[in-house]
């Protein structure tokens, strides 16, 4: 990748975790987690995607579908950056005369589709790669998972149907942040060795640092890793990721900042302060 890409795409991201810092004040949002993908969400949408705010109808379009959509500040961020909707709009963030809130909601521009309980993305995205199989279509599907969410059943299901039909159009992206809630993924239920998992489920998996553009260029241009199978990216992300003073904190699931919090943590972003110092004064109630 080229460095000017590269600092383009740096660029992006920066703008898109300033809006997830943003939305966690006034009703609050899962700020973590939301860090953790911000990168990859917005490399699939401006490298992956053969989608534009255009085309958000277009039959042949890419289909991305927040499974974890909790997370749904980072997609708001990335969808008002590129253009879907007016950024503007994002300050509506919980207000009854809008629906950008906590989850997913397709009325939104560019969502796909719903999204809250977990584990119920993957089988719709297998049904949508069905359905383009079958219409003998080109597009693709690509389902962001969280890695908690893992351990919901019907997550394995949908991964047997679709190793069953060969779908080789369905990418699965797992947000690797190694957290559930306010415990970490491998003290509860432990996931490891995913590739071993999902190999064994007749999926082609690949594994990758989350906020390396340069690992992900790679990585997605080899799409799909084989033929007939579905593609899984186990992206290993860091939760609150551009925020030292509440990266990998338990405490820090979802939040509800004070706007004065809020300033903090975006000169953090830009590093302008001391972090140690942050997490010191931050977060006392």
């Amino acid at each position: 990748m080229q460095a000017i890409e590269r600092d383009q795409l740096e660029t992006l991201a920066l703008r898109v975790r300033e809006h997830i810092i943003r939305l966690s004040t006034d009703g609050g949002c899962f700020i973590g987690a939301s860090l953790s993908c911000a990168d990859l969400i917005t490399y699939l949408y401006s490298h992956v995607l053969d989608i534009s705010p255009e085309r958000v109808d277009d039959p042949a379009r890419d289909y991305f579908l927040l499974s974890k959509g909790h997370d749904v500040p980072a997609l708001y961020g990335t969808l008002a950056e590129l253009g879907y909707f007016d950024r503007a709009r994002l300050a509506n963030h919980l207000k009854a005369t809008d629906n950008l809130y906590w989850h997913p909601n397709r009325s939104i521009p560019g969502v796909e589709f719903h999204s809250g309980s977990l584990g119920h993305l993957l089988s719709v995205g297998v049904g949508v790669a069905l359905d383009i199989r079958m219409r003998k279509n080109a597009n693709r599907v690509f389902v962001l998972l969280g890695d908690g969410e893992l351990n919901e059943g019907s997550i394995w299901e949908s991964c047997l149907v679709a190793q069953a039909h060969h779908l080789d159009n369905l990418v699965a992206i797992v947000d690797r942040n190694s957290f559930q809630a306010n415990t970490r993924t491998e003290s509860l239920i432990p996931l490891e060795p995913l590739e071993d998992k999902f190999t064994a489920f007749g999926w082609s998996p690949r594994r990758i640092d989350g906020h390396s553009f340069d690992q992900m260029a790679e990585v997605f241009s080899s799409l799909p890793f084989e033929k007939g199978k579905p593609s899984v990216v186990i992206a290993d992300t860091v939760r609150g990721k551009g925020l030292p003073s509440i990266e990998e904190r338990a405490d820090r699931w979802f939040v509800n900042f004070s706007s004065e919090e809020v300033a903090m943590l975006l000169d953090e972003l830009h590093g302008i302060g001391d972090a140690a110092l942050t997490s010191e004064t931050l977060f006392v109630r």
